[in-house]
């Protein structure tokens, strides 16, 4: 397939030969660590579109990558802007013209959720501080109920809807956008159903690679994928939102301001917080956070790496099948689901 010309006004980057070798048992239908699998019944791409799994849409788009029949976008309701711009264009410049539809599918909103007490919420990974001063963080339910259950159950109807058994042998296809940097975050699908791809592993092409594929492609500014709100964010990201985006930057203290005692529903049944929630890591309101630089005292009291993640958060946003937050945080009790 020729290169997409309106993104590509320079020719991409030559490939060193381990990606090419990589790229032709990936078009043969090969896995480099596994022996060839049987054809599955359809091919989609979970699609966050954030620089990952865009590039596995433009590979596959561009024919380097054998073709995906599905891009499945799982919409938390609540992302930034500059994500549903993106996903816009990729789907009006690359994966139209390459006849992929993209599915955009939802299990809801989760800052409404958040603040209806009527219904249940799948708690964020929020900062809390609890009354005795011990910070602390809820549990994470969100990218569970927000972005791999909707592509799921969409995976699931296209293949065999609903009461039918899918057949024994029958699967599908799932591309997950995991480079190398992240390749301890690869899992295979918990259903017999799904099976489990991560072409840039097998490419072994890291983050920087989808960057400069991008870039030749017009793409240079794909933004992180990761909701507006997202606890994980780093100083960067949230000053990235205080100014260059204002309406986006009240969206978000307005939210902080009204979860600090928990969720909606938590306190309507009587399940309230045993402390303070917050967005931001310093556990102090938004707009009061200090996210103009890391302290001396954070980075005194963290050390330099994890002073650099307090200002550059999670570097890659979150991926649908592997939160990129901090691993498996702890609910203890503070009491904020229902």
């Amino acid at each position: 397939m020729p290169r997409l010309a309106s993104l590509a006004p320079h020719p991409a980057p030559a490939l060193p030969r381990p990606y090419i070798t990589a790229l032709f048992h990936l078009a043969q239908g090969i896995s480099i660590s596994r022996s060839p699998s049987p054809t599955p019944q359809f091919r989609a791409l979970s699609l966050g579109a954030g620089v990952q799994s865009s590039t596995l849409l433009a590979l596959s788009a561009e024919g380097i990558l054998p073709k995906i029949d599905y891009a499945i976008f799982a919409d938390t309701g609540w992302e930034p802007e500059s994500v549903y711009r993106h996903l816009d264009r990729l789907e009006e410049e690359i994966a139209t013209p390459a006849g992929i539809p993209i599915l955009r599918v939802s299990s809801g909103n989760i800052r409404d959720d958040a603040l209806n007490p009527d219904h249940r919420f799948a708690s964020m990974p929020l900062h809390i501080l609890n009354r005795d001063g011990r910070p602390g963080m809820t549990r994470r339910q969100c990218t569970g109920e927000y972005k791999v259950k909707p592509i799921k159950k969409t995976i699931r109807k296209l293949l065999y809807p609903y009461p039918t058994r899918v057949p024994k042998g029958v699967f599908v296809e799932q591309w997950i956008g995991i480079s190398t940097d992240e390749f301890h975050r690869a899992k295979d699908a918990d259903v017999q159903y799904m099976r489990n791809l991560h072409p840039l592993i097998e490419m072994d092409w890291s983050r920087s690679d989808c960057v400069r594929y991008l870039t030749s492609l017009g793409l240079a500014d794909t933004p992180k994928s990761s909701c507006l709100g997202c606890p994980f964010h780093g100083n960067a990201q949230w000053r990235h939102i205080r100014d260059a985006s204002p309406a986006e930057w009240e969206d978000v203290v307005e939210f902080d301001a009204a979860i600090r005692q928990g969720n909606a529903r938590a306190n309507a049944t009587g399940n309230k917080l045993l402390g303070e929630a917050f967005l931001h890591r310093s556990r102090v309101p938004l707009d009061q956070a200090p996210i103009d630089h890391v302290t001396a005292a954070e980075r005194a009291a963290l050390g330099d790496e994890a002073a650099s993640a307090l200002e550059d958060g999670v570097v890659n946003g979150c991926s649908p099948w592997s939160c990129r937050g901090e691993a498996d945080p702890v609910q203890d009790d503070f009491g904020l689901t229902a």
